[in-house]
């Protein structure tokens, strides 16, 4: 019974040693392992701080200018093909072109992406147009000739504009109203939209020799 006790104090001995031995070898990793999760905290608090850096930080404007407004008010008859249709139908279009100059101050460059106008008005609502692509462009002079002259040099969109540059240009809007409905609005917007800036707004003047801008010289 001695000699059995022995070898299971020993057998214990032996077993425990070596449970030590692994118990040590954990705990000589653990530090190497615990490196990595106050690394990872460190890099999610900076990035926390980055953002709210940049989210408290005043964004750089982008300068939209209307310098001139010119309108083209179309009145188009469609003949009934027969009489058992109806009258004629009538449909009035106006086509507003804005002379407009867009600055870049940033120490980047900027992309052009679109145009959008938003008019609201005592009778017909709140409209809102997108401007016609200069490809389209083409196609509306043959239909009205008299619209060309007014279109002196198109604004294309995706256009890069360079830091501490501007480009100018027509915005050609159509809305489906009269003249009278827009020069007796109550308020008219152009937006314009960058990649990666977002939008920026100016309004339209009501007079169209005024000029109109979004920002304060």
């Amino acid at each position: 019974m001695r000699l059995g006790a022995q070898k299971s104090v020993t057998a214990f001995s032996i077993a425990l040693a070596i449970l030590n031995g692994v118990t040590d070898l954990k705990f000589t990793q653990t530090p190497n392992r615990n490196i990595i999760v106050p690394v990872l905290i460190a890099f999610m608090l900076l990035g926390i701080a980055l953002a709210l850096v940049v989210r408290e930080s005043p964004r750089q404007t982008v300068d939209l200018t209307i310098s001139h407004t010119a309108l083209f008010p179309t009145h188009t008859v469609f003949k009934a093909e027969s009489k058992l249709i109806g009258k004629d139908q009538a449909e009035d279009n106006l086509y507003v072109v804005l002379a407009l100059k867009i600055d870049n101050p940033q120490h980047l460059p900027i992309f052009l992406e679109d145009f959008r106008a938003t008019i609201d008005s005592f009778d017909a609502g709140t409209i809102t147009a997108r401007a016609i692509d200069e490809k389209d462009l083409s196609n509306l002079y043959a239909s009205f000739p008299r619209l060309k002259p007014l279109v002196k040099n198109p604004l294309r969109r995706e256009v890069l504009i360079a830091p501490a540059t501007a480009v100018e240009g027509d915005v050609v809007l159509s809305f489906p109203i009269t003249e009278d409905i827009w020069n007796h609005r109550r308020s008219s917007v152009l937006d314009v939209s960058f990649y990666h800036e977002g939008k920026f707004s100016v309004t339209i003047p009501f007079d169209p020799n005024k000029i109109s801008k979004n920002f304060e010289e």
